[in-house]
């Protein structure tokens, strides 16, 4: 069988690492390849690590035909959701293939929203093509018995591609912008673990030459750029931040100086009676001080006659000490 090994496909994978890549070679070497490899048609779909180790020695492999796929469409996102759920894919490609889902999903839509003709015919021309293992006449397996995919459900925000990614929406958002805006050489050392998402996302600001040189220097040298970077943004950004402070000090300040409308007599009524309100609580709190001063100087008067009473009787009264508890 000629197996096709689509580039379009194999950039879904993450390649493995060197410690990865023998691992997995020492494993079919030992017990061979246990799992088949899918296809659809000539096309592999999933297994091209295995494919290759199994082609390097020489090593015979299985393979086994998806007939629930019915175009590349449908390839693309089975591929996309198999690696999604796999807890070895970075975040960092777990977002692109997120966003590329959504691309794919938001093509399909706008291609079941075409005129009613176009539609037809291509719907017409999906039912008449085989499916790629059968020949020209139909003959082979045939794939009309087996249930289509499920459709996606739609990917309409970046809260719901952080969803689909297991990502926060701020991630996918800096992966937008990486995709955006990075060299190539920015974008290989993301995937390569050597700088956050973060900060390969500040970097993008830069021209793509010094994103390369930077990415030339290694982890020091990205993390050092991306850190002088964010020591230049933050005064830039308290500038902006005052800009709109001074325009609002601005407005109020117009507001306030120019001609103020008239109020209605139902607002002066309304005014009028809380001033009125509050000039009665000042004088109900004024009473009640009054009243205890008066109080405070009655019992002091008290006092004074007692310690003269107590003089004459020759027994002076002393006061007691202020950290000495009452008796």
């Amino acid at each position: 069988m000629n197996i096709v090994v689509l580039e379009e496909l194999r950039a879904y994978i993450d390649p493995l690492t060197p410690d990865e890549h023998a691992a997995l070679e020492r494993s079919i070497l030992a017990e061979g390849c246990r799992d088949a490899l899918v296809l659809w048609g000539d096309v592999l779909v999933d297994g091209h690590n295995r494919y290759g180790i199994c082609t390097k020695h020489g090593l015979p492999f299985e393979t086994v035909q998806n007939p629930r796929f019915k175009s590349m469409e449908d390839v693309h996102l089975w591929m996309i959701d198999q690696h999604l759920g796999r807890r070895s894919v970075s975040d960092f490609q777990r977002g692109v293939l997120a966003l590329r889902k959504k691309e794919i999903l938001e093509t399909r839509r706008r291609g079941a929203l075409a005129p009613d003709d176009t539609a037809a015919a291509t719907e017409a021309e999906s039912e008449a093509a085989p499916a790629p293992w059968e020949g020209e006449d139909g003959s082979g397996a045939s794939a009309s018995a087996s249930p289509e995919l499920p459709p996606a459900p739609a990917l309409k925000s970046r809260e719901a591609v952080a969803r689909a990614a297991r990502i926060s929406a701020a991630t996918v958002s800096q992966i937008e912008k990486i995709q955006k805006a990075a060299a190539p050489e920015l974008v290989a050392a993301v995937k390569a673990g050597e700088i956050s998402i973060s900060a390969a996302a500040i970097l993008t600001e830069l021209p793509t030459e010094q994103q390369a040189q930077a990415a030339a220097g290694g982890k020091k040298a990205l993390r050092d750029t991306a850190k002088q970077l964010r020591a230049t943004r933050q005064p830039r950004k308290a500038a902006d931040n005052a800009e709109p402070a001074n325009s609002q000090t601005d407005s109020q300040t117009d507001t306030h100086s120019g001609s103020a409308e008239p109020l209605t007599d139902a607002q002066r009524a309304g005014f009028e009676a809380q001033v009125s309100a509050l000039q009665q609580e000042v004088q109900r709190l004024n009473a009640v001080l009054a009243e205890r001063d008066t109080a405070l100087t009655q019992l002091r008067q008290n006092l004074a006659r007692a310690q003269t009473r107590l003089a004459q009787l020759g027994q002076p009264l002393e006061a007691p000490d202020e950290g000495a508890p009452a008796a």
